[in-house]
């Protein structure tokens, strides 16, 4: 079993590294925008599946890393990856520091909209001051640089820039909860009672977590960006905070892998169902064919896309796969 989750995870990103050399221009644009995506579920993943913690302003530090990268380029010329990424990545963890370090206070509901309070007031910020250009938002004049060797203003730099930051997140968020700390985390989205009864101090776990996923969620909105070249308030909105969340539930929470086939197949059902070359005149009703095909694959899919091939296996072998597998899950957080 664990051989076939390495093999996914391969499959995948070769797929990737392969796809512009088989692709166009639209398609090559189009995944990019995925992956960046893909990286925001996977920020937003760390919380929910592996922490427990349902945060519903995740865009709120998708949107600060996104405004820095504008804000903190030069108006005479191009900002240097080297310095612009991590200033980028610190604004996005500075402010979920803040944010977790009051909302973690909290529990349950109370959490949920305590995050989204603060990811609206952010939202706020941009849209009603000139610092993010009101409604209009912002146009990032020149794209980062790393001297020659790296031009983020060409679609082919910017996907295989991209796609490395995708893969070292991933690389990274899987070391990170085979360690010690991912081992406290799912304690703690088990039973928090439980960890503390047995002499671990919860709040500094979840608050790591939370600041961790604030930095990669605020990667994410630099990649953004610097690929269209442009930001504004909706960046921050609830509503991308609420597709996210939708994204890691359709992949399979408590999988990283879940959290990367969640964001491609919700952008694909996008897409497919805006297409009028399928749909027709009923494509600008897209968000209720969305709407939907969400709420069956919920309602047949309790563990995901990812726990698919599960449950076609317990329904052939009368659910005794399915049992194994959720003991085996439970001894081993390594299964992610």
């Amino acid at each position: 079993m664990r051989h076939s989750k390495t093999l996914f995870v391969v499959l995948t990103f070769a797929a990737l590294a392969l796809l512009p050399f088989v692709t166009g221009a639209y398609a090559l644009d189009f995944v990019t925008k995925i992956m960046i995506y893909a990286v925001l579920a996977l920020s937003l993943e760390l919380l929910v599946g592996s922490t427990g913690l349902v945060c519903f302003g995740q865009a709120a530090f998708f949107g600060v890393g996104a405004y820095a990268a504008v804000l903190l380029t030069p108006q005479d010329g191009a900002a240097s990856v080297l310095w612009l990424l991590p200033l980028c990545v610190l604004a996005a963890a500075a402010y979920a520091l803040v944010v977790g370090a009051l909302s973690l206070r909290t529990k349950g509901v109370y959490f949920i909209m305590v995050t989204l309070a603060f990811a609206q007031m952010a939202y706020y910020v941009v849209h009603d001051t000139p610092l993010g250009g009101g409604t209009d938002g912002i146009y990032l004049l020149s794209k980062p640089v790393l001297g020659t060797l790296l031009d983020l203003d060409k679609p082919l730099t910017i996907y295989g820039f991209t796609l490395a930051c995708l893969l070292a997140v991933f690389g990274f968020l899987t070391v990170l909860l085979r360690s010690r700390f991912g081992r406290a985390l799912a304690g703690i989205k088990v039973n928090e009672q439980r960890m503390r009864a047995t002499g671990f101090s919860t709040y500094p776990y979840k608050l790591a977590a939370f600041v961790i996923s604030g930095g990669i969620a605020g990667l994410a909105g630099f990649l953004f960006a610097v690929k269209d070249g442009f930001v504004n308030p909706e960046l921050l909105s609830w509503h991308l905070s609420g597709a996210v969340l939708i994204m890691i539930i359709l992949g399979g929470l408590g999988h990283l892998r879940g959290a990367l086939l969640g964001a491609f197949a919700f952008a694909l059902l996008q897409e497919l169902f805006k297409s009028e070359a399928v749909f027709g005149a009923f494509a600008k009703h897209w968000q209720l064919g969305l709407g939907l095909s969400i709420i069956a694959s919920v309602a047949l899919l309790p563990r995901g896309l990812i726990g698919l091939p599960q449950q076609v296996a317990d329904r052939l072998t009368g659910g005794l796969m399915g049992q194994s597998g959720v003991k085996a899950s439970e001894t081993n957080h390594e299964s992610r």
